[in-house]
């Protein structure tokens, strides 16, 4: 995630290589490979990748898996639209499905994003905001998740839940960069929380970068968390 976010230079505007409102190159393709791991051994493995359609139109899709018992596989569609100066904006459409102990659920998402980049503070940067709103299928037996512990429940996908994401991302050196983003999520079933996200994304060889960064709740149920992860950029 995105599902965070997010980072290289694109159409001369400094914005992240995936999410936010820059649309993926014509033809272009970006995926990564992440763990995020709590301090209680709670674990979400993602697959996240995004294909350039057309100079506005980028297909986007994650794959999601749990230790909590629950795989989840949704595919967007995401249309760049007019910008307004330096302002980028777009909106995206996805639908998908969250299987959990042999149930198989629909889940549908709406986004909606801005963002732009600047100047001026070491080798540049960009800012972004990035909406949610995710419905999902209720799950039919809820009394089988019942032993489950807050922090655990939170790796669960709810039946309606909405994101909003600020990133603030800067460009330290040609090769590394700094991302700081705020997570706030409405959730129906345990309610609000915010957590902040700190990664430091480094290249590797060729297209190759890698991402290691913290997450620290500032409310809600989630616990201490570490992220590792991959990027490839073609």
């Amino acid at each position: 995630m995105r599902r965070v976010s997010l980072l290289i230079l694109l159409l001369c505007l400094g914005g992240p290589a995936a999410a936010g409102p820059w649309a993926r190159a014509e033809k272009g393709m970006f995926l990564s490979l992440s763990d995020e791991r709590d301090r209680d051994g709670n674990s979400y493995t993602g697959l996240y990748g995004e294909y350039g359609l057309t100079a506005r139109e980028t297909l986007g899709f994650e794959l999601g898996y749990t230790n909590v018992g629950e795989t989840s596989a949704i595919f967007w569609l995401q249309h760049g639209l007019e910008p307004i100066g330096e302002n980028r904006f777009a909106l995206s459409l996805g639908l998908g499905m969250v299987s959990r102990e042999g149930m198989v659920l629909p889940m549908a998402q709406a986004g909606a994003d801005w963002g732009r980049g600047f100047q001026g503070i070491l080798e540049g940067g960009w800012l972004a905001l990035e909406t949610r709103l995710k419905v999902a299928g209720s799950m039919t037996n809820p009394e089988d998740f019942a032993g489950l512990s807050p922090s655990e429940f939170s790796y669960l996908t709810p039946e309606v839940t909405t994101k909003a994401d600020l990133t603030v991302g800067l460009h330290a050196t040609e090769s590394m960069m700094f991302i700081n983003q705020l997570r706030l999520e409405q959730r129906e079933d345990t309610g609000f929380s915010s957590k902040l996200a700190t990664t430091i994304v480094h290249d590797l060889i060729g297209p190759a970068k890698i991402e290691l960064g913290a997450i620290t709740p500032l409310s809600g149920p989630d616990q201490q968390a570490f992220k590792i992860g991959t990027w490839l950029e073609f």
